[in-house]
């Protein structure tokens, strides 16, 4: 029997440890060990804030699903690696494997600049997005200007645009929106850069929506400083802000910076192949957020990265698991796709509206490339987050 330890339980764990023992079967062993015992639906933390989701509604227990299909749950932290004696040590014990997979999600870099741990705050946690509960429910009292957007070398530009709209929404919801000073700050080259290039139409249609909501904006721009009531840019301007949301970068976490042997890069992410596997260690992969992407564009003033969002990471927990079964079975026809081959696909709300966001392929050249609209509601989005949660809750990590 074939042993594989998944280190990771999110989209691309959950996804890589269902589908080796679906696909596996009796021939191997899988063991996901993850410091969360729960499975969240991180794209829906953007609306936690505005209580239009509870942390109950998009979250459940994963050791239950991951039994009945017979992967083994260990609830601890995974602390560090030694791959020559291919042992991953945790709180709780060590487990030896036969492969290992890294799929830790990131590390928030949240010392970036001077500032942004304090005074600005951070929806992509489920203890940041309660956060930003309590804080807008104290700013509707004084309201005052409003920071949102990402600092430098960040890549996760798609969740702070969500949020700029349904912050936007949320203040004509509550009769304040002209008593606010609504700023979008980012690193990108153009508005709708996303890290990716851009979309055609792109910029056009993110220019007439700031413009539709009064949302000023600056881009190449880097966050220098944030206090308890300002954020200062790179270009020497100071905004005022009662209230700052900001995506700082991710980086590796701290179970891949402390395992030297995983050869991680400077990042802490972990170097691999377009099948996945270890450039070195053909015994070690990476899915999801762990893996190293290069960048196919050069930045122009600031540094930013490319996302690392819930559809490639899905992917790419797949083309782990088909490739160490093929392995097991003695094939050597692996299964390739690079980062940027994966097709793009994103719903990004807008403050019940959304834009669908549809590529062949994440990075260019793409031979097919949509934006398109939706200003009446955001369904599909919503549509979405629903059929995840039920393929999730169900443990069907085969499907789309």
């Amino acid at each position: 029997m074939t042993t594989t330890v998944v280190v990771g339980g999110s989209f691309a764990g959950m996804t890589a440890a269902l589908e080796i023992k679906r696909k596996g079967k009796d021939e191997h062993k899988v063991i996901l060990i993850d410091k969360s015992p729960l499975f969240l639906f991180i794209p829906s933390l953007i609306w936690i804030p505005f209580k239009r989701r509870e942390m109950k509604d998009i979250s459940f227990k994963k050791e239950g699903i991951l039994k009945e299909k017979g992967v083994d749950f260990v609830h601890a932290e995974a602390l560090s690696v030694d791959t020559e004696t291919q042992i991953v040590k945790t709180d709780k014990g060590d487990f030896k494997y036969d492969n290992l997979v890294v799929a830790t999600g990131p590390k928030v870099n949240f010392d970036v600049a001077p500032g942004v741990a304090e005074f600005s705050h951070y929806v992509g946690t489920p203890n940041g997005a309660m956060k930003l509960r309590a804080a807008l429910e104290e700013f509707k009292k004084n309201p005052g200007p409003i920071v949102i957007g990402a600092t430098q070398n960040a890549g996760c530009m798609g969740a702070a645009y969500e949020f700029l709209f349904n912050v936007e929404k949320w203040l004509r919801e509550q009769n304040i929106r002209k008593k606010v000073d609504l700023y979008w700050v980012t690193p990108e080259d153009y508005l709708g850069h996303f890290g990716i290039d851009g979309m055609p139409m792109g910029e056009t249609m993110l220019k007439t929506f700031m413009k539709m909501f009064n949302i000023h904006y600056r881009t190449q721009v880097a966050v220098k400083e944030v206090t308890k009531d300002t954020v200062i840019l790179s270009n020497g301007e100071v905004l005022k802000s009662s209230l700052t949301q900001l995506m700082p970068p991710f980086i590796g976490v701290d179970f891949v910076r402390n395992s030297p042997s995983l050869t991680p890069t400077a990042n802490g992410y972990i170097p691999v192949e377009d099948t996945y596997q270890h450039k070195q260690l053909k015994n070690v992969w990476a899915a999801g957020i762990a893996v190293q992407v290069d960048l196919p564009f050069t930045c122009k003033n600031i540094p930013f990265a490319a996302p690392k969002t819930g559809y490639p990471s899905d992917e790419t927990g797949k083309i782990v698991a088909e490739n160490i079964v093929r392995l097991a079975n003695g094939r050597t026809d692996l299964k390739h796709k690079a980062w940027g081959k994966i097709p793009g696909l994103c719903i990004m709300d807008a403050g019940k509206k959304e834009v669908i966001i549809f590529s062949n392929h994440l990075f260019k050249p793409r031979t097919f490339a949509i934006m398109i609209p939706n200003v009446l509601y955001d369904f599909n989005k919503v549509i979405l987050e629903k059929y995840f949660m039920w393929k999730s809750r169900k443990g069907y990590a085969f499907l789309p």
